[in-house]
């Protein structure tokens, strides 16, 4: 198998009611030198409390189980991490697809076909920890297709989250690029860029007017969740103002 000196092994969490089919997974994980079984668990409602104490980067999740399906579970996590459903039940593959999992497999499950989906994991959350760079002038470089694409903070109007790509809205033109938006938001900065909704990030720098509970930003109006509003217009628009 391939290894990767460069990079530390992506920690999993595994979460099934089943604990012949948890061992299973652990003991494939085991075998899989970029990957590590940091923790495991019997339901959703376990792992919602080690998801909150705990960072990891790829979640084994069964779909089947008591009290709270893994797709409830899923879809309760503000920011996933990496996701491989695996499942004794074919009909739940469309759910799959909609929620952007990583790959979903079916039980019993074959060591090769787990190997698949840990190698797709693994480019994948290579792809979203290379896709930008921090540089030192008030830009950066976000990587677009094949090449980096050099962006200066100001240019960026607004930022829109898509699942598990983000669209940079731009001046002149837009750009979509394999990142989240937690990432992003941690490397512009802080005041100049406020996170108004789950899904939109704004460079207060453009914003035109707030009217209840929306904000127009160069023709366009995004909205903005009720206790993120009274934050945006104390902390930073008067502040901003008062330092002009």
């Amino acid at each position: 198998m391939t290894s990767s000196k460069k990079t530390a092994p992506l920690k999993c969490l595994v979460i099934d009611d089943e604990p012949l089919a948890r061992r299973a997974i652990i003991e494939y994980i085991n075998k899989v030198d970029f990957l590590e079984a940091s923790e495991s668990c019997a339901s959703a409602l376990e792992a919602q409390e080690l998801i909150e104490n705990n960072m990891y980067d790829l979640m084994f999740l069964d779909i089947n189980m008591p009290y709270l399906t893994g797709i409830d579970f899923l879809e309760s996590i503000k920011q996933p991490p990496l996701v491989i459903f695996t499942t004794a039940y074919s009909e739940y593959a469309l759910e799959g697809y909609r929620l952007q999992v990583v790959d979903y497999l079916l039980k019993p499950i074959a060591f090769n076909r787990f190997y698949q989906a840990a190698i797709k994991a693994k480019e994948l959350f290579t792809l979203r920890n290379s896709a930008r760079l921090e540089v030192a002038d008030n830009s950066v470089f976000v990587k677009h297709d094949d090449s980096y694409v050099k962006i200066d903070w100001s240019d960026i109007v607004y930022i829109e989250a898509m699942q598990n790509y983000i669209k940079l809205h731009l001046k002149d033109r837009c750009l979509i690029i394999h990142q989240t938006m937690v990432a992003i938001e941690e490397l512009l900065p802080k005041d100049q860029f406020y996170r108004i909704h789950k899904s939109y990030l704004i460079n207060i720098t453009h914003i035109d007017s707030i009217t209840g509970n929306r904000v127009q930003i160069k023709k366009v109006e995004l909205p903005i969740s009720r206790m993120r509003k009274e934050s945006l217009l104390n902390e930073i628009v008067f502040k901003n103002l008062l330092s002009k």
